[in-house]
């Protein structure tokens, strides 16, 4: 199979689909592999390296789409993108359909077959390629809203950590998923205290068991109880997350006013339409806006801050599944695999997948 690796385009993204080594592995195997020239300069992965691995370079992203039958990407293709995509074209990326209705419709309109990333599925019901990057955001949610605490960023002016006999400072997650249980983790280790706002009873017994009772409270999720936490906490973490699905709004404007000035909220959730009602998207160029005082961080691809780590952990989980399509065709690899037909969204200018057209329609 020819597979083609663009360039990404979107604000500051760094990532590349293939490294040099998933390359080799895919030439090893017979197939012919192209790389958007200095795909992956600015991470360390030359030209020359991708030549060594087997790869063909190729001078622009017009050139990549018109002659792969399968785009590796990282992210979704924007709509400067779109001319260079068709029926001819399989698209193996993250999509996050559930969050754009009008450039869902166009990408469909292309006639491309889309897998999205983010809902391959793994016999438990995991999301083993939506798990690193969520793993990666978590933690990136305290180290960034941390920093925009400090209050020539116009945070309030503290600082998560332990510092004399004074009380810790407060985070509050809501939503203990792959990156929320990161986030918990690593403001645990900032030594916060953190306040856990889950959902599921079952979830919350699990995060006991984790991480015991030592500066967490474990408080079920409601409008009132989400309100509560929000007045008194430095750092409020958005990592609600439904397969396929706009992601619910949990935090609304009312509750965001009656939190204290320079705290930051970081809704990791904006990928599929952000979980707090005041959210939008913004980039690493202009990643914070204020709401009645109050600091969103809300940049759609928090990982791209860290693209090597982020690329690497990426091509772990995603090459085997390149490899299935490739050596398979796609047709017998959906077949053979209910996961990574999970992923199947897009089809035939349709969106097929279940709960993104459920998610669509409702927008």
């Amino acid at each position: 199979m020819i597979i083609g690796v663009p360039k990404e385009i979107k604000n500051n993204e760094f990532r590349v689909g293939l490294t040099p080594d998933s390359v080799k592995k895919l030439t090893a195997e017979n197939h012919e592999v192209f790389i958007e020239e200095s795909a992956g300069a600015i991470i360390g992965f030359s030209d020359v390296d991708y030549e060594n691995s087997g790869a063909k370079i190729l001078k622009s992203a017009k050139e990549i789409y018109e002659s792969s039958e399968l785009i590796i990407k990282v992210k979704e293709p924007l709509p400067s993108e779109f001319k260079y995509l068709s029926k001819n074209n399989i698209l193996f990326t993250y999509l996050h359909l559930a969050g754009n209705k009008d450039q869902s419709i166009k990408l469909a309109n292309t006639g491309v077959t889309g897998i999205a990333y983010e809902t391959v599925t793994a016999n438990d019901g995991s999301l083993p390629l939506l798990s690193p990057m969520s793993s990666i955001a978590g933690q990136l949610s305290i180290i960034v809203g941390s920093y925009f605490l400090l209050k020539h960023n116009k945070g309030k002016g503290t600082l998560i950590g332990s510092v004399s006999d004074l009380e810790p400072r407060i985070i509050t997650v809501i939503g203990a998923g792959v990156a929320g249980t990161e986030a918990i983790d690593k403001a645990l280790s900032n030594k916060a205290h953190v306040k856990i706002i889950e959902l599921s009873d079952n979830r919350l017994n699990e995060l006991k068991d984790k991480f015991g009772n030592n500066n967490i409270e474990y408080i079920k999720s409601s409008p009132e109880n989400i309100s509560d936490a929000l007045k008194v906490s430095d750092i409020v973490v958005g990592s609600v997350y439904i397969v396929g699905k706009k992601a619910p709004t949990v935090v609304t404007r009312e509750m965001i006013s009656n939190m204290k000035p320079g705290s930051v909220m970081v809704d990791i959730s904006i990928d599929q339409g952000g979980c707090f009602e005041t959210s939008k998207v913004t980039t690493h160029d202009n990643p914070t806006f204020l709401i009645d005082g109050v600091l969103h961080y809300c940049v759609a691809n928090m990982p791209g801050s860290v693209p090597l780590t982020a690329t690497e952990a990426l091509n772990k989980v995603t090459l085997p599944y390149i490899l299935d399509i490739a050596n398979k065709g796609l047709e017998k690899s959906i077949k053979d695999d209910k996961n990574l037909f999970n992923g199947l969204n897009i089809r035939d200018g349709e969106i097929v997948h279940k709960s993104v057209k459920e998610s669509l329609e409702r927008i």
